[in-house]
């Protein structure tokens, strides 16, 4: 039994960050919109889930149009079983991140970034899994002591340190 290793090159969306994970139920898409409207008042998202049992269909929700699109066309290149893709805007990944990961049916969160995403994909005979994903680029060095304060400051300008 083979199985073939394909990298999936998921679409950036300008201003949204990515949420990739995966689930198990197809009542998922409804957990995960309820999670998401609840965790920020002016979140904006779109959510796709493969079903990977009976009709096998791509499962979509979400409260803006373009977002839903984006989700549902990158679930198609994914194409495994059970995972999920969530684009957000108006919200940091660091405010809906726990509610994601208390809904019953979710297994694994796989990254949750703005940066450029490639998914390790294996098909067999039988379907499609995520092995892993490349989430951004490989560290070019350390941060010294001015990257240091620019994190520092960066952190204080957005809010989440005082």
């Amino acid at each position: 039994m083979a199985a073939k290793i394909e990298v999936v090159q998921l679409d950036r969306v300008k201003d949204a960050n990515l949420i990739l994970g995966q689930s198990h139920f197809i009542k998922t898409v409804e957990d995960l919109y309820e999670a998401l409207a609840e965790s920020a008042p002016d979140i904006k998202f779109g959510i796709a889930f493969c079903e990977s049992s009976g009709p096998c269909l791509i499962r979509h929700d979400g409260n803006d149009e373009e977002l839903e699109r984006y989700a549902i066309e990158n679930a198609k290149k994914i194409g495994a079983g059970h995972c999920f893709v969530i684009y957000i805007r108006n919200a940091w990944p660091i405010n809906v991140l726990n509610r994601i990961k208390a809904v019953s049916e979710v297994c694994t969160i796989y990254c949750a970034t703005m940066n450029p995403v490639q998914v390790i994909v294996a098909e067999t005979e039988m379907g499609r899994a995520i092995l892993g994903v490349v989430d951004g680029y490989k560290p070019k060095g350390v941060e010294g002591p001015e990257e240091i304060k620019e994190r520092k400051e960066f952190l204080r300008k957005i809010g989440y340190k005082r």
